[in-house]
């Protein structure tokens, strides 16, 4: 018996040294997911750039201008000033940004006056975009498709996933760059 339990041990201890051939790691050389990744994208973008056209043409009063950056905006309030802010220059506006229904998701006093500083501060695509497009005094209505806005996060609060928006913007104050060092 005693021999029999000595093999047993001797044969596990030589099983256990055997060193064990590693796996190859699995690779599927395939671009399916980044293509339907596009696809879906794509989608989504057509069907959010089809909203906010509706909403243009439903407002036939408004003229919209298409911007270079990918939305869509139009002045409520022109101002006689013809300076848009550059690279470094600090910013003080008010906002209020709606849903497509036109329904306030935050209002400017929730918001309260901002600062921003062009191109050096963290800020939504869109709107670093559309205040370069501003002149101090200039009221101004954004619309904006998701993926210049919140995208696929939303902002954790109030706006969703994927929510186009309407941001109504006054440029209060530009301070030029060499005017506030």
């Amino acid at each position: 018996m005693k021999t029999k339990i000595a093999s047993l041990f001797l044969v596990g201890f030589l099983i256990s040294c055997v060193q064990p051939i590693p796996r190859k790691p699995v690779t599927i050389k395939s671009s399916s997911f980044m293509e339907t990744s596009v696809s879906l994208n794509k989608k989504m973008n057509e069907k959010e750039e089809n909203l906010l056209k509706n909403i243009i043409k439903n407002d036939s009063l408004t003229t919209y201008i298409a911007s270079p950056s990918g939305f869509w905006y139009t002045y409520n309030l022109k101002s006689k000033n013809t300076y848009t802010p550059q690279f470094g220059d600090q910013v003080l506006y008010a906002c209020e940004i709606y849903n497509l229904n036109n329904e306030v998701i935050y209002s400017a006093q929730e918001l309260g006056l901002q600062n921003y500083t062009i191109n050096k501060q963290e800020l939504v695509e869109g709107l670093r975009n559309g205040l370069q497009l501003m002149n101090e005094g200039d009221v101004v209505t954004f619309l904006f498709p998701s993926h210049k806005v919140f995208g696929y996060l939303g902002d954790e609060n109030k706006i969703g996933i994927n929510q186009p928006l309407i941001y109504k913007v006054q440029l209060n104050k530009i301070n030029k760059k060499n005017e506030s060092n």
